[in-house]
C-alpha cells in the first residue's frame, strides 16, 4: 500500500512540474512583445550589419591601433546583439531582414535601410572602402559617429514604446555603449 501512495505522489508531483514546464516562460516569453519591439529588432539588424561592414574595412585600410581596436569591438559587439535580435524575430513569427540588408517585404512601413537614421548610402559606403590611411580614418570615425547617433536614436524609441523585456534591455544596452564609443570616435578626431 505504501509503495503504491508512493508512486501515485510521485506520478502527481511529476505531472505537476511538466505542467508548470510546459505553461512556462517560453511561450509567456514569445508572446510578450510588440509591434515597436519588431520594428526595433527588425530594423536595427541591417543597421549592425552596416556597421560590423564598416569596422571590417578598417583591417588593411588603417594603420591607426586605436581605429582597428574601436572596429574590433563594434564588431565583437553588435554581431551577438545581431543573433539576439534574429532568435527574437524568430521566436515571435516574424520576418528576419535578408542578409543583404533589404528590408522589401518588410511590414513596419519603412521601406528602405535609408530611412533608418544614420545609414550610409551606397556611395557612403564605396567611398569608405575606397579610402585608405588617415583619409580612412577620418571617414569612419566620421560616418561611425552618424551610424552611432543613429542607432541611438532608434533605441531610444524602442526604450520608450516597446514591451519586451530583453528588447528593451539591449536598447539600453545599445545607448550606453555607443555614446561612450561616439564620446571615443570624437576624441580620435581631435587628435
Amino acid at each position: 500500500m505504501r509503495t503504491r501512495m508512493k508512486v501515485a505522489t510521485l506520478v502527481a508531483v511529476a505531472a505537476a512540474v511538466l505542467t508548470a514546464c510546459s505553461n512556462s516562460d517560453d511561450s509567456s516569453a514569445a508572446a510578450d512583445f510588440n509591434e515597436a519591439d519588431v520594428t526595433f529588432a527588425q530594423e536595427m539588424i541591417p543597421h549592425h550589419r552596416q556597421a560590423t561592414e564598416m569596422a571590417g574595412f578598417a583591417d588593411g585600410r588603417t594603420t591607426n591601433e586605436k581605429v582597428l581596436s574601436l572596429a574590433k569591438r563594434i564588431t565583437a559587439a553588435q554581431g551577438p546583439e545581431i543573433k539576439s535580435m534574429t532568435d527574437w524575430l524568430k521566436s515571435w513569427d516574424k520576418k528576419v531582414p535578408s542578409e543583404s540588408g533589404g528590408m522589401e517585404g518588410m511590414d513596419h512601413g519603412s521601406s528602405s535601410d535609408m530611412d533608418m537614421p544614420g545609414m550610409m548610402s551606397d556611395e557612403d559606403m564605396k567611398a569608405l572602402e575606397s579610402s585608405s590611411g588617415a583619409a580612412f580614418d577620418e571617414a569612419f570615425l566620421t560616418m561611425m559617429i552618424a551610424h552611432h547617433k543613429g542607432a541611438i536614436t532608434m533605441a531610444e524609441t524602442e526604450e520608450t514604446d516597446g514591451k519586451s523585456p530583453e528588447a528593451v534591455d539591449l536598447a539600453k544596452k545599445i545607448q550606453k555603449d555607443q555614446a561612450s564609443e561616439i564620446s571615443e570616435m570624437q576624441t580620435l578626431l581631435r587628435s
